[in-house]
């Protein structure tokens, strides 16, 4: 029996478009919508010099959204026999913390108005988020354990069945665990984008925290250990911004790991922080020949996201 041949591109390899779902009055930006929607037209603008948006919104697609991240309900694209093959995991709204009913309809609507042109869609009956996980894009996969060992996923699937239906519905060879490293305000039980990224020619872009009196510094510290230990990698630390908070004092997880890579540029989230410059220019360190565009996500950290969670990049040839 002839199986098909399945690859997870890599973020950095050529794309069509990227997805975004507008903020709006029903979502939980409606008390800073004015400052959410500057951002989304900022990210907006700034794709748009590269390649599409494909744009969620009632004035758009008339399609209800629970929220905005798309990197978490929008299609994960595989190539299949070197064809685009779009996946449609279930989102249950990060462990069914949120609500999430009309997020997880999304793609399949807009494949079914013809958003991504004739890919084919296929439905996985399986919680995977697109945050959770980074590809080389040559079969090796970075995920982290608490979040996709995390009981409110697939509670019935061990550790070995969730690595054996990584394989069958990605492609991938390799799958390299962290155990450890998350952020305070994340509410996505420690995605990967937030943590520690793949990029190319065998780098790490990873978050680090070099200040002991930080609440975050051990775990971050363990999982800098547990990435030294991954064989033939370069590693690139990426600088701490200081402590950002909401209003009633909770801490935001501002994190310069959440950068979108796309055709000739990468964008990266800033802060209004004097870490900022510091943190472009680890990027640029994997991306040399790429553009570097910072974006002030200070509003999208409020709802404990950033740049990277409300993105979904669509590969050349899906559209």
């Amino acid at each position: 029996m002839n199986f098909p041949t399945k690859r997870l591109p890599a973020e950095w390899e050529p794309q069509d478009a990227v997805l975004l779902a507008w903020p709006h009055e029903n979502t939980d930006w409606a008390p800073v919508l004015k400052e959410a929607r500057k951002t989304f037209d900022q990210i907006a603008y700034a794709i748009k010099r590269f390649q599409r948006v494909i744009r969620v919104a009632p004035d758009a697609f008339n399609l209800p959204t629970d929220d905005t991240w798309a990197r978490d309900f929008g299609p994960i694209t595989i190539e299949e026999n070197g064809a685009p093959l779009l996946l449609d995991f279930t989102f249950n709204g990060w462990g069914n913390k949120f609500p999430a009913e009309q997020d997880n309809r999304i793609t399949r609507a807009l494949h079914q108005l013809g958003a991504f042109g004739s890919t084919p869609l296929r439905s996985i009956d399986l919680v995977l988020e697109g945050g959770s996980i980074e590809s080389d894009g040559e079969g090796t996969l970075l995920t982290t354990a608490e979040c996709l060992l995390n009981p409110n996923r697939n509670p019935n699937l061990s550790k070995e069945q969730i690595e054996t239906a990584l394989r069958k519905e990605l492609g991938v060879d390799t799958i390299l665990w962290l155990n450890h490293g998350a952020l305070l305000g994340d509410d996505t039980d420690a995605h990967i984008d937030t943590l520690a990224r793949l990029a190319p020619d065998r780098t790490i872009v990873y978050t680090a925290c070099n200040d002991p009196a930080d609440e975050h510094y051990d775990e971050l510290k363990k999982m800098e250990h547990e990435l030294e230990a991954f064989s033939d990698y370069r590693l690139l630390p990426l600088p701490w911004p200081a402590p950002k908070y909401d209003n009633e004092g909770h801490r935001l997880p501002a994190t310069y790991a959440n950068y979108l890579v796309i055709n000739g540029a990468v964008l990266v989230p800033t802060y209004n922080d004097p870490a900022d410059d510091s943190a472009l220019a680890v990027v640029q360190k994997a991306f040399p020949d790429r553009e570097m565009i910072g974006i002030d996500c200070s509003t999208l950290i409020l709802q404990h996201g950033s740049l990277h969670c409300v993105t979904m990049q669509i590969p050349k040839g899906v559209l």
